[in-house]
């Protein structure tokens, strides 16, 4: 294995520099390292960026979404060894403390956003996964690195949206967000048997995504209507269940106002700034808010959803490209250039200047 290797690393007051850094090796029986083979640009790294993560480390590899190739594995890893294809989650978690056994590996005592953010991430040629038999999956032959990409953090974000929502068969279900979060979590409300579902975005181009996949049944544009008049027009009392995927300035305003009462209201996005509850409007809503940062506890039962063909999250890769243009991939992916969901990062190539 190279002893050197390129990778994006965080220096700083927005700014993020290709270099050469050595390649990770094993520090603890639980570790594997992984060769990345196909890793993405997410929102939380431009919140990173932009010093909206106090926790961030400077001097840290970025990103914490890829799949790709174990290529040295810890001697506690009795299920996972060279050569496995594997998905990793997005969270660090050890599986033996108090939130984990309770299934909270997002507050795991030992863990939590480490990758890309507080430790080495995937950003790069080669990364090491520590608590590698909780935080990566195995990929089985017929599911390429595409359709897992997003299994351990998008998608398992979706799911944990809609689950937070309490979904009972024939609910309707509103979204605000139709990027890729906001879209694993429609995908995965009619998995748990939403019979409506409401798409909201002032971009009406993710808008004729939604509808176009069959994602959603309805959509909304709160930059040209009253989404809460809408939302009421079209179900007659509210949404059943509200699931904020967006993170803007007056999403989690939107998202109770559009919500019936009594109904569940789910935060999943991750907000730059703090938001406000106005209680004395509330009143009499009776709504219960559940927030969080993903606990990604599904994988293994999303993987197999995706294997049947019940989850494709591939169409979310709208762009690519390789480890050398990473930055171009940041600049387009964070201003949504030509209808940019997602970047793909493929492997460095050695042959092409940075």
């Amino acid at each position: 294995m190279e002893k050197a290797m390129m990778a994006l690393v965080y220096r700083g007051e927005g700014r993020a520099v290709l270099e050469e850094r050595a390649v990770p090796v094993l520090q603890a029986p639980r570790d594997a390292i992984v060769r990345v083979t196909l890793s993405t640009i997410c929102t939380s790294d431009l919140h990173i960026l932009r010093g909206a993560v106090p926790r961030a480390k400077e001097g840290t590899v970025l990103g914490h979404e890829f799949v790709g190739e174990i290529v040295e594995a810890g001697p506690a890893l009795s299920h996972l060894r060279p050569g496995d294809r594997v998905a990793a989650n997005c969270i660090t978690f050890c599986g033996d403390c108090w939130f984990c056994r309770q299934g909270f590996i997002n507050n795991c005592e030992r863990g939590g956003w480490e990758l890309g953010c507080r430790i080495d991430g995937c950003q790069a040629e080669y990364v090491r996964v520590p608590f590698a038999d909780q935080g990566l999956t195995r990929i089985p032959d017929g599911v390429s690195d595409e359709n897992a990409l997003f299994l351990g953090d998008i998608l398992s974000s979706g799911y944990f949206g809609a689950e937070l929502c309490e979904i009972r068969p024939g609910d309707t279900v509103a979204v605000i967000g139709a990027g890729p979060v906001g879209l694993c979590a429609m995908a995965c409300a009619s998995l748990f048997g939403a019979g409506r579902i409401i798409a909201l975005d002032v971009d009406e181009g993710r808008l004729a995504l939604a509808r176009a996949r069959g994602l959603c049944s309805d959509t909304v544009n709160p930059a040209r209507e009253d989404a809460a008049g809408r939302v009421l027009a079209l179900t007659g009392r509210g949404a059943d269940g509200v699931i904020e995927a967006a993170g803007g300035k007056d999403t989690f305003q939107m998202a109770w106002e559009i919500a019936r009462p009594n109904a569940v209201v789910a935060l999943v996005a991750m907000y730059e700034e703090s938001q406000a509850f106005p209680l004395p409007r509330m009143y009499g809503k009776n709504l219960i808010f559940k927030t969080g940062g993903v606990d990604a506890v599904h994988c293994s039962r999303l993987m197999k959803l995706i294997e049947a063909g019940r989850l494709n999250t591939d169409f979310l890769i709208t762009h690519r490209g390789p480890l050398n243009r990473i930055l171009e991939g940041y600049e387009t992916f964070g201003q949504r250039r030509d209808g940019c969901l997602k970047w793909a990062v493929t492997p460095y190539e050695r042959n092409k200047a940075q």
